[in-house]
């Protein structure tokens, strides 16, 4: 590659690298592995720089190789998973609202919840929310329509709220 693409690359690399890791542990809601899907995109991404950097977007496909990888991913270790015949013990989040647990009980539960839902919706509300971009943008690198980012991002809602409400009548 070209030393002064090199440098760009890097440069690119070193400005974004947080915002990007942050996309990627909300889509994999796991430190290493969001690091090792981050790794991933930019080696993927790496080798169609030349093409990338012309673009006014580099960020953009590099977050569209993330939720793509991310679905691969997915999907692979859904074939992998292995029920258990036990169901975990679930805390009771109505219980003294002064515990000091509560909040982080509350925020542990949402957030598994979060990733429990499909790659597609997780990946559209953290998307839109997590990292507040427009829904014409979050389309753009989801590669769908903008009726899908928001009727993706509704769903997810109810099924948040849903999860939510259940988990507080029970």
């Amino acid at each position: 590659m070209d030393p002064h693409l090199e440098t760009e690359f890097r440069d690119f690399v070193e400005s974004r690298w947080q915002p990007l890791l942050r996309t990627a542990y909300l889509l994999t809601g796991d430190h290493g592995l969001a690091e090792e899907l981050l790794q991933t995109a930019l080696v993927r991404t790496h080798r169609r720089w030349r093409q990338i950097e012309r673009s006014d977007a580099p960020e953009v496909y590099v977050r569209k190789v993330l939720v793509n990888l991310h679905r691969t991913w997915w999907r692979r270790a859904r074939r992998r998973e292995d029920p258990t015949g036990t169901v975990p013990e679930r805390v009771d989040l109505t219980a003294d609202s002064h515990d000091a647990y509560a909040a982080y009980e509350r925020r542990d539960e949402l957030w598994r919840a979060v990733l429990a839902l499909p790659p597609r919706m997780r990946a559209a509300l953290v998307l839109r929310y997590f990292e507040d971009l427009p829904e014409a943008e979050v389309a753009r690198i989801l590669d769908c329509s903008l009726g899908t980012v928001k009727s993706q991002t509704s769903r997810g809602l109810d099924r948040l709220r849903t999860a939510y409400e259940t988990r507080r009548d029970s």
